[in-house]
């Protein structure tokens, strides 16, 4: 029987999913978190998630945690068939386009296999529970580089006012490069709307632009605003790639997510996309990011720059949030760009307090 009570997550001491453990603790939900720290076995010691699955431990009595890897086929439907939860939130992922390519079968393994394993576990066991994937946006590949672009003065833009409120989900997803990391996630993507429309399962995507906020373990090969803010307080040498320093993405704070995905839950539908992320109002680009940390630090950026761009990467991203606005018009956004730098230098300063 399934319980009415209990949320699965997976990758559950990572950014986006350590905010969904804290939204359902708080909602008096019974949480069990799956996370083996493979982000410090693909990134090293710096990228580790143990502290927060320490502080995710403490801080709430409902959460229960379960290192599990989810390309442990068994282990997975061991685990949904005895738990049988009313919900799935599946945030577990290997998340970088540059190590996807030095490790491409832990890569389409982890993205796209192990979301396989859960949608299966899924219908099996709990098929009428909501099951959220946190998907990329660059399952669109680098098409949205073939946009004509308009350069100013700090950043790269669009020039066609069709894409004025930024990138939709009808945007092509195919002839465009997508990195290995991509293409993974893209087979991950399809995999999760296939078994909403053929199993009639309530599943989502949702394609996530630059996912933000104070608990990220930012890297250098992924967590762009975490990781230039840590570059800036520890007044380490970050490298830009390409582009001048003018390329543009949107943030969005795992609050904001999680949000969505509470909302989700609440009012599911079947194999539904939407691009999530912090539209057009919360983009910025890497020049201007470097600005706004100094402003807040009073520390000077410390970079050198690469004419070489990362494989498939976006010049210019944000994501059009006019869908999922119409699907959830009560949700908005709540944490504008001066608020998620904030959060994520007092984090740092916090955490590295004497």
């Amino acid at each position: 029987m399934k319980s009415q009570n209990i949320i699965l997550i997976t990758g559950s001491s990572g950014l986006i999913g350590s905010e969904v453990v804290a939204f359902f603790a708080r909602d008096g939900r019974i949480i069990h978190g799956v996370d083996n720290n493979q982000r410090e076995v693909f990134f090293g010691a710096s990228g580790s998630t143990r502290w927060n699955q320490e502080r995710l431990k403490q801080q709430y009595s409902s959460f229960t945690h379960h290192d599990l890897d989810i390309r442990n086929r068994e282990g997975v439907f061991n685990l949904v068939a005895d738990l049988r939860p009313s919900a799935i939130v599946h945030a577990a992922a290997q998340p970088s386009h540059d190590r996807a390519a030095q490790i491409p079968f832990e890569d389409f393994d982890t993205n796209a296999v192990g979301t396989l394993n859960l949608l299966e576990a899924a219908r099996q066991h709990c098929p009428e529970s909501p099951f959220v994937h946190m998907s990329t946006n660059k399952v669109y590949g680098d098409a949205p580089n073939r946009l004509e672009l308009v350069e100013n003065d700090t950043r790269w833009e669009f020039a066609d006012v069709t894409w004025q409120q930024g990138i939709p989900e009808s945007f092509s997803i195919d002839q465009s490069k997508h990195s290995l990391f991509g293409a993974s996630k893209l087979a991950a993507d399809v995999l999760v709307q296939e078994y909403g429309r053929y199993f009639n399962m309530p599943t989502c995507c949702l394609r996530g632009g630059c996912l933000t906020g104070p608990s990220h373990s930012g890297v250098e090969l992924h967590g762009f605003l975490s990781y230039l803010i840590k570059c800036n307080l520890e007044g380490q040498l970050y490298t830009v790639f390409g582009y001048k320093a003018k390329q543009v993405r949107d943030n969005i704070h795992s609050w904001d997510v999680a949000n969505f995905i509470a909302r989700f839950i609440q009012a599911p539908r079947i194999a539904e996309v939407y691009n999530l992320g912090g539209g057009r109002e919360n983009s910025i680009s890497m020049m201007e990011a470097f600005r706004l940390i100094e402003s807040i630090s009073g520390k000077q950026m410390n970079y050198q720059y690469s004419d070489k761009a990362r494989e498939g990467d976006h010049i210019v991203y944000y994501s059009d949030l006019r869908k999922m606005q119409a699907h959830y018009p009560d949700w908005r956004i709540t944490k504008d760009l001066n608020s998620i730098f904030q959060e994520i230098h007092d984090g740092w300063v916090d955490r590295h307090r004497p």
